[in-house]
């Protein structure tokens, strides 16, 4: 296997990084993530014109990418610029509607990869603790379509969505995998309440709750009962990006150390001379590596089997929720008191490795998932 990125890869990957050094400091990022927004519509136009969006479809479907790997590479870089603008709702809800939605809904795809339409993805849910079958908003169908009823949680970007893409029960257990469907609610349909708040590693999220809330039956996304099995592919491809996120940011906290222990002396010389730093150093960039080899893994998996798909992307989010709180730890103690001070970038960086941990499933969860799947191979 090839593992060297291709040439449009590249030239993606070097865009973005001098993109999101130039016009996405620290400073900038500190200033966006604390605003009443979470995220700067000027900026997320701006990342649009780049085609980062576009990045994450393929060719059929108004973008320019679509696989695994450029995914890995777009989220990456995001990763090292600590970037808080909604792109895993642009991928999760543009693949849902790129995979089973209608020619209709598509257009709302189209919206999205131009900057234009800020798509959430509400799937989550206060009681569901990581199980993707757990869903108990109930879509109930009538004469002129659908009502839903239930509550969502955690809704990335939620107050400053334009449209959902829903997850409802439409028959069965709240923990059967099978009932579930897919639904597009506008912001703006009466019964549609919001609550936003602010997220601790930068942005903001919010929950979701529909209450007798009308839709047409147009807003059935796919065949009624039958989004399981797409909801496990959009999962894979959020676990992918959380990963290579987590990617890009041990790869700053990494650099940020470096020069930390080559410029900070102590006795007279830098305290990177020090042999048992230079271990615990060492050691930290060896397990980099490995989370960069779980992603690859990922990444090439993501048009396999099930089972091997599955099996990649739950040992790569192990992998990423282990090392990312040893990088975490590692580089904060490497710097001493300073390095847990709000000024310098390494603490958000240690935040937000410790929160990828808790999305799409946390490293314990992945653990006993990858078994089960290693039982069922």
């Amino acid at each position: 296997m090839n593992f060297e990125h291709s040439e449009d890869r590249r030239m993606l990957a070097d865009t973005l990084d001098r993109f999101i050094s130039e016009q996405y400091g620290f400073e900038k990022r500190d200033q966006i993530s604390k605003s009443a927004l979470g995220y700067s519509p000027d900026l997320w136009q701006q990342f649009a014109g780049l085609g980062t969006i576009g990045a994450l479809f393929d060719e059929i479907h108004g973008g320019y990418g679509g696989s695994g790997f450029d995914i890995a590479v777009v989220f990456e870089a995001l990763g090292k610029g600590l970037v808080v603008e909604p792109f895993s709702n642009a991928l999760l809800v543009g693949n849902a509607l790129a995979a089973i939605g209608t020619d209709a809904q598509k257009e709302v795809l189209a919206g999205i990869i131009e900057g234009n339409t800020l798509a959430s993805f509400a799937h989550a849910e206060p009681n569901a603790f990581h199980e993707l079958g757990h869903v108990e908003m109930r879509a109930h169908r009538n004469a002129d379509g659908w009502r839903l009823d239930g509550a969502k949680a955690v809704v990335q970007q939620g107050e400053n969505a334009d449209i959902f893409l829903v997850s409802a029960r439409t028959a069965g257990n709240p923990t059967d995998t099978t009932g579930i469907s897919l639904f597009l609610v506008p912001a703006d349909a009466p019964g549609v309440t919001v609550r936003g708040y602010a997220n601790i590693d930068g942005g903001r999220s919010a929950e979701l709750t529909l209450q007798d809330v009308a839709l047409e039956q147009a807003a059935l996304v796919g065949a009624e009962g039958e989004a399981f099995p797409t909801l496990e592919e959009l999962t894979a491809r959020g676990i992918v990006a959380v990963c290579a996120e987590a990617l890009g940011a041990m790869e700053a906290a990494k650099a940020a150390t470096l020069e930390y222990l080559s410029t900070r002396k102590q006795f007279g010389v830098a305290i990177g001379s020090f042999q048992a730093l230079q271990h615990r150093m060492a050691n930290m960039l060896l397990e980099i590596e490995q989370v960069r080899s779980a992603v690859i893994n990922a990444a090439a998996a993501l048009d396999a089997d099930r089972i091997t798909r599955e099996r990649a992307v739950s040992a790569a989010k192990y992998t990423v929720g282990r090392i990312g709180a040893l990088v975490a730890e590692e580089s904060i103690q490497l710097h001493g008191a300073i390095g847990m001070t709000w000024e310098l970038p390494l603490s958000h960086f240690a935040k937000r490795l410790v929160m990828i941990d808790h999305q799409f499933g946390d490293m314990d969860y992945h653990l006993d998932r990858y078994i089960a799947l290693n039982q069922q191979a």
